[in-house]
């Protein structure tokens, strides 16, 4: 019985314990880039995993690769520039340094064996390195990762960047406990609708009765237009501060509701058109935050009521036949103070400068 032959099929390593050496590389003798067999492997639960420094049998790499992989990966490796070779996964820092002065000192590399007499070489860091090789992973395409990874932080669930890119309307919905609130915002950030309500016969004694909360919300939901996505606030309050789990129940509640009712096609084509996103992201964005705490955007949201009068460009358009009876929903609310109603415009602007544009 042979030792643990350990070897790389796409980007996971596997190890089989094999009654013999050449079943095994019959086995190898393929590409990375194969199609993976949808056929799960069996592990068996005493299997040794392989020892990257343990001795492995004359010429094993030159049997896992073809000829023509091995001419492939020879020629890389025989002709590319230390930055060349950094674009491939594992090669990059001292690697591609150590190839390229080996090559300098002892000439071309004449098999894949005569490349683990290279410093920080080894058989299973050389198999690795011949599979990026022949399925290279590139630094520019993992420049989507960070990107995706920004949008995670704000915006649930995750959504393909290319959906958010073909945007052309949104509703965005903030909802307390008195009132809940949506602005229809196009790609141009033209406000086509902006409103409120405040009838709610919703979180009055501790009943929580879902034929309310669905009788109030669709009524709601009835009065919207069709949008590319709806986008809901997603408040950072605490579940562990007892005090307030009538007020997070109430939201939770909410939530549930409105992505159930606005999500009208995903059992059919599991496409999101419902996502959460985050309000402090919105606050950060505004600058609006003040240590962990988010201050009013009223006086924001007044600015561009006037910047949308007074300036040629503004950053927030709204349509001259509107103006009035916006600015005059604005004023009648002043006093309250109807976060609300400032916090749906706020986050879908936001939504567009950090979601959809660049």
């Amino acid at each position: 019985m042979c030792g643990p032959t350990l070897f790389m099929a796409g980007e996971r390593w596997r190890c089989f314990l094999a009654p013999s050496r050449s079943s095994v590389f019959r086995v190898l003798n393929n590409s990375c880039c194969r199609k993976k067999s949808t056929t799960p492997k069996k592990i068996t639960p005493n299997v040794t995993f392989c020892d990257e420094n343990a001795k492995e049998p004359e010429n094993a790499l030159d049997k896992l690769f073809s000829s023509e992989q091995q001419a492939s990966i020879l020629h890389v490796l025989n002709t590319a520039s230390t930055k060349e070779l950094e674009a491939f996964r594992f090669l990059r820092g001292r690697r591609s340094i150590n190839i390229v002065k080996h090559r300098e000192n002892f000439g071309p590399f004449q098999n894949l064996e005569s490349l683990m007499n290279v410093r920080l070489f080894k058989y299973k860091s050389t198999v690795q390195v011949c599979n990026s090789i022949l399925c290279p992973k590139t630094r520019g395409e993992k420049r989507k990762l960070p990107e995706n990874r920004f949008l995670r932080k704000f915006l649930k669930p995750d959504i393909e960047r290319e959906r958010l890119k073909a945007v052309n309307s949104i509703i965005s919905i903030v909802f307390g406990t008195r009132r809940i609130a949506w602005a229809h915002l196009d790609r141009k950030l033209t406000v086509l609708d902006w409103q409120q309500s405040d009838r709610w016969s919703l979180m009055k004694g501790t009943s929580y009765s879902s034929s309310v909360y669905l009788e109030e919300i669709s009524s709601i939901i009835s009065k919207m237009p069709k949008a590319d996505f709806y986008v809901l606030e997603k408040t950072g309050l605490s579940i562990q501060n007892s005090s307030l789990f009538p007020i997070l129940l109430h939201f939770h509640i909410m939530e549930a509701m409105l992505y159930v009712l606005l999500n009208k096609t995903f059992a059919q084509d599991g496409q999101h058109q419902v996502l959460s996103m985050n309000r402090n992201a919105v606050g950060k964005h505004f600058e609006l935050m003040v240590g962990d705490s988010r201050t009013s955007g009223k006086e924001l949201v007044k600015q561009f009521l006037s910047d949308s009068v007074l300036k040629a460009d503004p950053r927030v358009f709204f349509p001259s036949d509107k103006i009035v009876r916006y600015r005059q929903m604005f004023l009648s609310t002043e006093l309250q103070r109807v976060e609300e109603l400032y916090d749906s415009l706020l986050q879908a602007v936001a939504f567009y400068e950090l979601a959809v544009f660049d």
